[in-house]
């Protein structure tokens, strides 16, 4: 059974991938485009005022920046 996710803003999610080696690459509008140069990902994160992302988008963006629940829950 996989580790439940908390339901948190997109500048905690943006804290948390910065800290892992992910850096801005660009915005448009209310999306924010991080990368990782050294392993090449690159995940969107929507930037909405006092709205937190939703788990399941939660667990999309993490596991597209090569992160499990689990890794996220210890690490953060």
């Amino acid at each position: 059974m996989g580790a439940k996710l908390p339901a948190i803003t997109a500048r905690k999610l943006v804290r948390f991938l910065k800290k892992r080696g992910f850096e801005e690459d660009r915005q448009r509008g209310s999306h924010l485009t991080l990368i990782n140069r050294i392993t090449r990902r690159i995940v969107t994160v929507p930037i909405h005022t006092g709205a937190d992302i939703g788990r399941g988008l939660l667990q999309k963006i993490l596991a597209t920046a090569g992160f499990t629940p689990q890794d996220f829950n210890n690490l953060r």
